[in-house]
């Protein structure tokens, strides 16, 4: 998936050299090659510069313990599952304190592992349901520029600056349910894009980037759901697919309106991320029985039968996202068993129980996929029609957040320390 930017940088390109003299395309091409966008240099958003799960970083570190290759590792107060976001030399993370009742932004030098920034954005007075396995700080924030974006699911939504301070607060009128806040934000050109699946009310909502008021709101019917909307950019017009209870809807991401949905009977409680490819958008259902539908994106409606290109029901996850490298699609479900499936088909290649409990989402770097359990072990693999792995890690702890990649390094937090892994 090319980001937003890259395909306008393009399509101004191809226009301005469409009928320029010699000497000013030689100039445009050297405009273009300098200002483009370094992709693989930042972690701005939960699964990295694409929301999918891929870094463009190499020298990356295959093996690593707590006394090999820990560049530092950083004690985090609180309690908080939200993965880091990495722009230049910060590192960002919530945190949730005091049992809860203080919900934190944290900033994290990435050269030193000090902490930088610790404020508090939201006091609460009482608490809310929370799942065991939750936190009250789940939700990954989003970096654009001097901003902070944090999202602490019905508790709160705010930006922030990278010093500090508060830019502005809100908070989206919904019920968590009984296991708490879940779903990240997604920035769409003006906007912060949330998806809110409450146990009494279901809506997509998205909020000015600059002043936190509503720009648009869809309600919908359901039940509570916990995912992060994705952005796929589509020749006739952007799409930000919001998988919630018994159906997952895509959306004009600058009106709101819906564009086509595919139902999938009971599934609700929905967590992972959709991930997109040539033509397709993967699409888990959730609880009880976890299916992955694979839907296409040229529909208007209901495509449930029109464009279902086909549905997996064995070895899907609950709680990770999945993963697309080069036309197969990786998952890990949550109790660790590994599948590689055709991402065109659905055919079957591999599946191999890895074990542990799996709540991360896998990614891909430097040419490997990296998986994390939920008890701090590390499985790294060959991309391939054949399972090949690469390595086992073992870090102390529990570890529910996913991996972060910069820099030349694998940020891994867990529940009482962030790490920074480099060769």
């Amino acid at each position: 998936m090319i980001p937003l930017c890259v395909r306008r940088s393009r399509l101004y390109h191809a226009r301005l050299m469409a009928g320029a003299k010699p000497i000013i395309k030689l100039i445009a091409f050297l405009l273009l090659f300098l200002s483009k966008p370094v992709l693989g240099g930042d972690w701005p958003q939960f699964r990295g510069p694409t929301g999918q799960g891929h870094s463009d970083e190499r020298g990356l570190p295959l093996t690593w313990s707590e006394t090999k290759n820990v560049r530092w590792k950083a004690a985090i107060p609180g309690k908080g599952w939200s993965s880091p976001v990495i722009q230049g030399d910060r590192i960002w993370l919530t945190t949730a304190t005091e049992e809860g009742k203080s919900l934190r932004t944290i900033s994290v030098d990435r050269n030193t592992g000090a902490i930088l920034v610790n404020v508090e954005v939201f006091r609460l007075k009482s608490l809310g349901h929370i799942n065991s396995k939750n936190s009250y700080a789940s939700p990954t924030p989003v970096l654009e520029g001097d901003r902070v974006y944090v999202h602490f699911g019905a508790l709160g939504t705010a930006c922030i600056t990278q010093a500090g301070e508060i830019v502005w607060k809100a908070r989206l009128e919904y019920d968590n349910g009984q296991h708490g806040p879940g779903g990240s934000p997604v920035l769409y050109e003006n906007l912060l894009i949330v998806s809110c699946d409450g146990r009494d009310v279901q809506f997509v909502v998205a909020l000015d980037k600059l002043t936190g008021k509503v720009r648009w709101k869809k309600s919908r019917e359901g039940q509570h759901a916990y995912t992060t909307p994705l952005v796929v950019p589509q020749a006739a017009g952007d799409q930000v697919i919001s998988p919630g209870a018994f159906r997952a809807i895509a959306y004009d991401p600058r009106t709101g309106k819906e564009l086509w949905q595919v139902k999938y009977g009971e599934g609700f409680s929905n967590v992972p991320r959709p991930v997109y490819s040539d033509g397709l958008v993967f699409i888990c259902t959730g609880f009880q029985q976890p299916s992955l539908l694979a839907v296409r994106l040229d529909g208007r409606g209901d495509v449930t039968k029109s464009h279902t290109a086909w549905t997996l029901s064995r070895g899907v996850p609950l709680t990770p996202s999945p993963l697309l490298v080069d036309g197969e699609l990786y998952l890990i479900s949550d109790n660790g068993i590994a599948s590689c499936v055709d991402a065109k088909t659905g055919n079957p290649y591999w599946q191999v129980r890895l074990g542990g409990n799996h709540s991360a989402s896998p990614i891909y770097a430097d040419g490997r996929i990296y998986f994390l359990s939920e008890e701090g072990e590390s499985v790294v693999i060959a991309p391939g029609k054949q399972f090949k792995a690469l390595a086992k890690n073992q870090l102390d702890g529990e570890t529910l957040a996913s991996m972060a990649v910069a820099n030349g390094s694998i940020f891994i937090r867990s529940l009482t320390h962030l790490y920074r892994l480099s060769n």
